[in-house]
This record gives structure tokens, sequence and C-alpha cells, in this order.
């Protein structure tokens, strides 16, 4: 929603760097704050989720072994 101010080219350009070739929505993100809802949350404790589409995925193993 914040991005529609930058221009179509702009979020096509984001778009594209993203391994799910999409930005994100308020759904994908409240779709994981409601699991930690559910009785299957129960035992999940400290974590961190990303919610990226897979950007921070390491493109090779190069960037794997510099980490």
């Amino acid at each position: 929603e914040g991005l529609a101010d930058l221009g179509p080219d702009y979020e096509k350009t984001m778009s594209a760097s993203i391994p799910l070739k999409r930005l994100g929505t308020v759904e994908d993100i409240g779709y994981a704050a409601l699991y930690f809802a559910t009785k299957e949350a129960g035992y999940v404790t400290g974590q961190t989720i990303i919610i990226d589409g897979g950007q921070i995925l390491p493109e090779s193993l190069e960037a794997i072994n510099q980490a």
C-alpha cells in the first residue's frame, strides 16, 4: 500500500527481486500472525518469522560460505 506512491516501475523492480515474484500483502502477515493464535502453535516459543517471499535466501553457495 505504501509503495504505491513510488510508482509502478518501482513495484515491478521490487517484485522481480523476490523469488515469489510478488510483493507481500497485509494478508500474508495476518495469516502468519493467525497461526500463533491456534492450538497448533501452542508449543512454539521465541521464534522470529520472516515473511519476505524468500527475498533473504542466499543466491548461491558462495553467499552461504561468505556469511
